[in-house]
């Protein structure tokens, strides 16, 4: 029998159904090789010459492969249809070949599908090849660099920037765009501006909505009314005229559906209507995939298979009606300069099955699965036909005129099924949405009165108004929005505005900026947004994202260091170079050559440079958004306590920035990293005071650890003063007095124990709450219990505990028992510590936040397993310890055990060194 090889467990086990017993299925689990961490894992010398390393966890599934083969003759290779699938196709083959499980009789071929169904698999498995060779080169080249980059510019940001944890040859441009976009939100500076909206009613008594939009017989640009007696006078204006209609215009207008999803607007979309982060849409796509519900997930293609195309306009044509489908098919023409990723869209498998009928137990995939077979679908509906009506209301002398906009939908179309989200960008007011009664040219508007204006003016000041002015407000008087009163002309409003900055970036729309750029590629986006924020360099809240200190300071470093290497443009060049690469029109090895040449020069340049040096550099680039010129003419950098000293940016040992004296430590003033304007928040290197307790101050600090707060200073007499960190959940900016007194004054005493007089304690520990009686320890759920847990919950907890024998007393039991491993062995979901897991052998796997065991299915469990084994590493297991000799002893003590100790040290060094390097390969 065959053997057929994919990454998953999932996908072998759908595959396995749909080829039969005719077949050995086999997981490699991903990747199984990869470049040792360790120096000269890339020959710079030698032609770029590279060491592969298996992995301690993939040579199990290694030997799986080869003992398939001993007796099967034949290895079909079926990974992904992308470049990451192909690279791992080929260490397959290649680690198979040095291991001679492959001989020289064996057939080896690869098949690709772009969907897991029995069709696509056996029609694949008609339609054998070999490993395509340039897409291999591709994924070479870009491992390389994202090697090349890694090993060799994050050593630099630790020597020069203490505190910095890495770079990466796209993360670093990546954290660019977050970073240029908080500082334009900074410098931005609004410019006020007014609108004036009117509510008409026609003879009829039917009411509209118009803007003023011709002022004195001149067309209204934005900022003509630029100020309050602006305003004042051009509601005057309306009020004091007579109105008509002037005319009336109706054009007819369509809406086309977007096109089908690719990886980057499927990311997108479900952030603006779900709030799925990259990583989250990618991993409920992941499984979807698996299962058989949709196509390939990784792609940069937006056009559809013939026969899937029939099948969605027969899908339209049962649902809805054969109005909604248009008389040809609709046909949607990549973007992309070389989509090569996959070359179809993300689209369901079967057009006929929608979210409902697949019964999707979880949730992420549920939503996710309906919103592609929903854009699927729409994309192949007829448009949606409108008819926009304009009104232009003027004065009889025509120095006013008011216009209304609206629309009516004549034929929904793809609307029956689906619109598109948007983004912050395009937000605002959307006219033309409004309907409008019917109005006739050459009829009187009059301004409306009654209980309609209130609504109006409701609907009307709920948007980005500051203030408004009503027609019959007293001269000079502001009325603000929460404060005003109606009067008999207050259908007329005067409303003040101000400029809004650009919004900081969400995950999809920095994917969706990434995209524009040409920077990354569909398999990297995910993992491009979260290294950044995982390493620290940005974080996410409220779905935006907002770059940390350290990440600006890196940003700060390159662009005066790097600048070449932070570029937009030369990213996407060379992302246009690999794309050659892969289309087999450039050799990966003169791109690596031309790319390492300039970069090691430049990394050379950077060998003799000073911390000072490197400080005050960025000091002087970052100049103009730390110190912005003061109100007053005077120098933004003196120091405002002691007068002498200047301000500078500092580095704290924890890794963050701050800015401070000069005159450190005779004048300890400190302020936030960022401009004035933040010094109530800050945390500079004494911390941030928040009062006293019986004379000692009371600081909260930040420190390698996290932020916590401290009793008093250190002193020689005191070096350790009482410290306690702030619990999981506690935001540094909600923490005063009263709740650090509380964390300092930890453990509380709760009372003697009623049966033996020994005083109970809640505190909070490395493991979390707790309460505590002698040596028996309990876990409270919720540490803010910690302060407010009474007697009987802690003894009630406390002799929970102890009937269970302690913290160590029984094993753990399983809540879900999941069957048998592929490799052998239980698999289990057990009730932990920090929440529910699951358990194979020696790897525990966290269940995904909102996950309930109940939901996991075996697929789920095998998939979180593999994830983790990886992240791992797979330990060996250790040795049996046995009685020490006197051989043994002497070996200890030997020049030669000293000499491996340095080695191992140095490779844990250069293990340290390579993990920190961007892992953008795709």
């Amino acid at each position: 029998m065959p053997v057929v090889v994919v990454e998953s467990p999932a996908k072998a086990k759908t595959i396995n159904k749909y080829l039969g017993d005719n077949y050995t299925v086999l997981a490699s689990y991903g990747h199984v090789r990869d470049l040792p961490a360790k120096d000269g894992s890339v020959d710079t010398e030698h032609g770029f010459d590279m060491t592969w390393e298996v992995g301690n966890d993939s040579r199990k599934h290694i030997k799986a492969i080869a003992d398939a083969l001993q007796d099967d003759n034949e290895l079909i290779l079926a990974t992904d249809p992308d470049r990451e699938g192909e690279a791992i196709s080929w260490h397959l083959e290649e680690t198979l070949r040095k291991r001679r499980a492959i001989r020289k009789d064996t057939g080896v071929s690869r098949v690709v599908f772009n969907a897991i169904t029995k069709s696509a698999v056996t029609e694949a498995m008609k339609n054998p090849r070999q490993v395509d060779q340039p897409l291999v080169d591709a994924y070479l080249a870009r491992r390389a660099l994202d090697y090349l980059v890694g090993f060799n510019l994050s050593p630099v940001l630790w020597r020069k920037l203490p505190g910095s944890r890495s770079a990466g040859r796209v993360q670093s441009v990546c954290l660019r765009l977050i970073v240029e976009r908080e500082m334009e939100i900074e410098a931005f500076r609004p410019q006020e501006y007014w609108s004036v909206k009117a509510m008409l009613e026609t003879p009829r008594g039917q009411s509209f909505e118009a803007r003023l939009s011709v002022l004195g017989g001149k067309k209204l640009d934005r900022f003509d009314i630029a100020n309050r007696t602006a305003a004042e006078l051009a509601v005057q204006a309306v009020t004091s005229r007579s109105l008509t209609v002037r005319a009336v215009e109706a054009k007819p207008a369509s809406r086309n559906p977007s096109a089908p999803f690719m990886t980057s607007t499927l990311q997108q979309e479900a952030s603006r209507k779900f709030g799925m982060g990259a990583r989250q849409t990618m991993s409920a796509a992941q499984r979807l995939y698996e299962a058989g519900h949709i196509t390939y997930m990784r792609t940069d293609g937006i056009d559809m298979a013939p026969e899937a195309v029939t099948a969605a306009r027969e899908a339209i044509k049962d649902r809805y009606g054969a109005e909604y489908v248009p008389q040809s098919p609709r046909i949607y023409k990549n973007k992309a300069k070389n989509a090569q990723e996959a070359h179809e869209c993300i689209r369901p498998t079967e057009m006929t099955r929608d979210a409902e009928s697949l019964r999707l137990s979880e949730p992420d995939q549920r939503k996710l699965y309906d919103l592609i077979w929903k854009r699927t679908l729409a994309s192949q509906m007829e448009a949606a036909r409108l008819e926009r009506t304009t009104v232009d209301v003027a004065s009889d002398d025509g120095q006013v005129v008011l216009r209304a906009t609206g629309q009516v939908i004549l034929f929904d179309g793809f609307l029956a099924v689906y619109e598109e989200g948007r983004d912050d960008s395009q937000s605002g007011d959307d006219e033309d949405s409004a309907r409008l009664p019917q109005i006739m040219q050459g009829e009187p508007a009059k301004l409306a009165q009654g209980a309609l204006v209130a609504e109006f003016r409701k609907a009307a000041t709920s948007g980005d108004t500051d203030a408004v002015i009503e027609a019959d407000a007293p001269a000079g008087d502001m009325q603000m929005v929460a404060s005003a009163v109606l009067g008999h002309h207050g259908a007329t409003l005067a409303l003040q505005h101000f400029t809004q900055p650009a919004p900081r970036y969400t995950e999809a729309t920095l994917v969706k900026k990434m995209e524009e750029l040409g920077i990354g590629r569909p398999s990297t986006y995910a993992s491009i947004v979260t290294t950044i924020q995982d390493r620290g360099y940005v974080r996410k809240d409220k779905n935006r994202l907002f770059p940390e200190d350290k990440g600006r300071l890196v940003i700060a470093f390159l662009m005066n260091y790097f600048r070449k290497y932070v570029g937009y443009d030369f990213t996407a060049e060379l992302e246009g170079e690999l794309d050659d690469v892969s289309a087999g029109e450039a050799d990966y090895k003169d791109v690596l050559a031309r790319f390492w040449r300039d970069f090691s020069a430049a990394i050379a340049e950077t060998s003799e440079l000073r911390i000072t040096e490197v400080l005050e550099k960025i000091n002087e680039v970052l100049e103009p958004h730390l110190f912005p010129p003061t109100a007053d003419g005077s120098d933004p950098r003196a120091c405002p306590v002691c007068g002498s000293g200047r301000l500078s940016m500092r580095t704290a040992r924890s890794g963050g920035a701050f800015i401070g004296c000069s005159n450190y430590p005779e004048c300890r003033y400190t302020r936030p990293f960022g401009p004035p304007g933040t010094e109530e928040s800050g945390i500079g290197p004494d911390g941030k005071l928040l009062g006293h307790d019986n004379e000692d101050k009371i600081t909260l600090r930040d420190g390698r650890y996290g932020p916590y707060v401290q009793r008093g200073d250190a002193t020689e007499e005191n070096p350790k003063p009482p410290r306690a960190s702030l619990p999981k959940g506690w935001s540094p900016d909600d923490i005063d007095l009263a709740k650090a007194l509380m964390l300092l004054n930890l453990p509380r005493e709760i009372g003697p124990h009623p049966e033996d007089g020994e005083m109970i304690e809640a505190g909070i520990g490395r493991f979390g709450p707790f309460v505590k009686h002698g040596k028996v320890y309990a876990n409270l759920p919720d540490v803010n219990e910690v302060f407010e847990v009474g007697m009987n919950r802690a003894v009630e907890l406390l002799a929970e505990k102890a009937a269970r024998g302690g913290r160590r007393g029984t094993a753990a039991k399983a809540l879900k028992e999941m069957g048998e491993h592929p490799d052998g062995g239980a698999i289990s979901i057990m009730d932990g510590r920090y929440g529910p897991y699951v358990k194979w052998e020696k790897v525990n796997a966290t269940l995904p936040e909102g996950t309930t065991p109940d939901s996991v299915t075996l697929e789920e469990a095998l998939q979180l397993i593999s994830e983790k084994a990886a992240k791992k590493g797979g330990r060996k297991k250790a040795a049996p310890k046995k009685a020490a000799s006197k051989t043994t002893a002497a070996k200890k003590s030997s020049p030669k055990t000293a000499a491996a100790k340095k080695t191992t040290a140095k490779k844990a060094t250069a293990k340290k060194t390579s993990g920190s390097a961007e892992t953008d390969a795709s």
